[in-house]
C-alpha cells in the first residue's frame, strides 16, 4: 500500500511563521512586570522557556528565518554561549559544585527565551507592542513610587525601609536599578509622541524617584540614560542644560523629602577624607569585598571558583576582620562589580568569553544599518548602562539581574536584525 503525495505533505510539519508566536511581546511585558514578585517572573520565564522549545522542536525548526533573520538567530545564541559557557567551564572545580552545576544546567532554560525575545523584537508589531509595554510599565512603577514619597504606601506595601522601595518593597531595594535600566523605554516613547516637554516631565519624573531609591549606581546609569537618549533627541546643548537645571531642582526636592538621601550625600562626600576608611565607607564597605574577589582571582586565574560560588569561598578569601563577617554574617553574595564578579567565579576564561561577547555586540551594530541600529537604539542603552564598568553592579548570574539582562540582549539582537527595517519601530 503506499501513500499519495497529498497525504505525505500532510504528514509533514507545516513551517514556521510569526503567527505562531504573535503571543511573545506579551511574555516579555508580562516577564518585566512580574520582576517584582520574582517567583512569578521565573515561572513566565520558564512556560515561555518549554513553550519555545516545544514548538521549534516539533517543527524541526523549519523555514526558521521567517522568525527570525539568520543573523539574529547567530548573534541571539553566540551572545547567550559568552554568558553560559563561563559558567560550564568554572562548574569543572567550583568551591561548590553541587550549586554550580545546577545553576549551569538550570540557565539553560535561558537560551529558547532568548530566542523568544528576539522573535518578539524582530517585526515592527512586536517592538512596538514591547517597547510601549515597558515604557509604560516604567512610569506606573514612577507614579507608585512618587505616591510612596507622600503617603508611605505603594502597590509594593507599606515602606518600612530608609529608601523608596516602590513596587518592589521594603525588603528587595531595587526600584532605582530597574528604574534606571527601563529609563531608555519611558523616555523615547515621551520623546517620540511628546516631543521635548513630554522628555522633560518624564525625565524629571523617573529621575527623581530614581534618586529617592537611594542606589549611587542607578544615578549614574540614569545619567548616562538621559545624556544620550536627550543627545540623540535634542543635541548636545540642549541636554546639557537640561541636566544641569534638571539636577538642581530634583537634587532639592529629594534634600526636602528624603533624609536618607542626605545620608547617601554625606557618605559619598567621605571620600574626600584622603584615607582608606573614608573611600571604604562612601563605597558601602564594598574595597573589602574587592579586595576578597581579588585574591579569588589570583587563586583561580583560569576559570574562577565557579558561577554563584562567591559565598561560599568568601570566608576562605577575606580577612578575619572582614566587616562582612562581623555580627554573624557569612560574607558577600557576590562581587559587586561586573569585572571582578566574571574575573572572581569564572576566571579568565570567562572575561575572555564576556569581551568576545562584547565584540559580537558592536561588530553586529557597526555591520548593521542606519535603521536598524535605530530600532536597537533603546535595548542597546539599556545594555550599556547595565554593563558600564565604572559603577558597582548586581549579581549577573543572579536570577534577578541576569533574567533582565539576558532578556536586553535578546531585544538588542531581535531588534538589530529584524525582518522589517523599513517600518518605525514605534508608533
Amino acid at each position: 500500500m503506499t501513500n499519495s503525495a497529498p497525504e505525505l505533505q500532510r504528514l509533514e510539519p507545516r513551517p514556521l511563521s510569526s503567527a505562531r508566536f504573535s503571543w511573545a511581546p506579551w511574555v516579555v511585558i508580562a516577564f518585566v512586570a512580574l520582576l517584582p514578585t520574582v517567583g512569578y517572573a521565573e515561572a513566565v520565564l520558564v512556560i515561555a522557556a518549554v513553550a519555545t522549545a516545544v514548538i521549534l522542536g516539533l517543527q524541526r525548526f523549519r523555514h526558521g528565518t521567517s522568525l527570525l533573520s539568520r543573523e539574529a538567530w547567530a548573534l541571539s545564541t553566540a551572545l547567550f554561549l559568552c554568558y553560559w559557557l563561563p559558567e560550564l567551564l568554572s562548574a569543572i572545580d567550583a568551591s561548590n559544585e553541587l550549586r554550580a552545576w545546577r545553576e549551569t544546567l538550570l540557565d539553560l532554560r535561558y537560551l529558547p527565551f532568548l530566542w523568544l525575545v528576539a522573535i518578539a523584537a524582530s517585526t515592527a508589531r512586536g517592538r512596538s507592542q514591547v517597547y510601549l509595554g515597558l515604557g509604560l510599565l516604567t512610569l506606573l512603577w514612577t507614579i507608585d513610587g512618587s505616591v510612596q514619597v507622600f503617603s508611605g504606601h505603594s502597590l509594593g506595601g507599606d515602606n518600612t525601609s530608609d529608601r523608596l522601595s516602590g513596587i518592589f518593597g521594603p525588603d528587595n531595594l531595587k526600584l532605582g536599578l530597574v528604574l534606571a535600566t527601563l529609563s531608555p523605554f519611558a523616555l523615547e516613547m515621551a520623546a517620540r509622541r511628546f516631543g521635548a516637554p513630554g522628555w522633560a516631565l518624564v525625565a524629571l519624573a523617573v529621575g527623581a524617584v530614581v534618586l529617592l531609591a537611594g542606589t549611587r549606581a542607578a544615578w549614574l546609569m540614569f545619567a548616562i540614560v538621559l545624556a544620550a537618549n536627550g543627545w540623540r533627541h535634542f543635541g548636545r546643548k540642549r541636554v546639557l542644560v537640561f541636566m544641569m537645571g534638571g539636577f538642581v531642582a530634583i537634587s532639592a526636592l529629594a534634600v526636602v523629602f528624603s533624609a536618607q538621601f542626605q545620608g547617601r550625600i554625606e557618605r559619598s562626600a567621605a571620600v574626600l577624607s584622603g584615607d582608606r576608611a573614608g573611600l571604604n565607607e562612601a563605597l558601602s564597605y564594598r574595597l573589602s569585598i574587592w579586595r576578597t574577589a581579588v585574591q579569588m582571582s589570583l587563586d583561580h586565574p583560569l576559570n574562577g571558583v565557579g558561577a554563584r560560588n562567591f559565598r561560599d569561598a568568601y570566608a576562605h578569601y577575606a580577612h578575619p576582620d572582614d566587616p562582612w563577617l562581623q555580627h554573624g554574617q557569612t560574607g558577600a553574595l557576590h562581587a559587586h562589580q561586573i569585572v571582578l564578579e566574571i574575573l572572581s567565579e569564572t576566571g579568565l576564561a570567562g572575561l575572555l568569553l564576556w569581551l568576545m561577547g562584547a565584540a559580537l555586540a558592536l561588530r553586529g551594530w557597526r555591520w548593521a544599518s542606519a535603521q536598524a541600529r535605530e530600532r536597537a537604539a533603546i535595548p542597546g542603552l539599556a545594555l550599556a548602562v547595565m554593563v558600564f564598568p565604572l559603577n558597582t553592579h548586581l549579581a549577573f548570574y543572579s536570577t534577578f539581574w541576569g533574567g533582565l539582562f539576558l532578556l536586553m540582549l535578546a531585544l538588542f539582537a531581535g531588534a538589530l536584525f529584524g525582518h522589517d527595517p523599513d517600518e518605525p519601530h514605534l508608533d
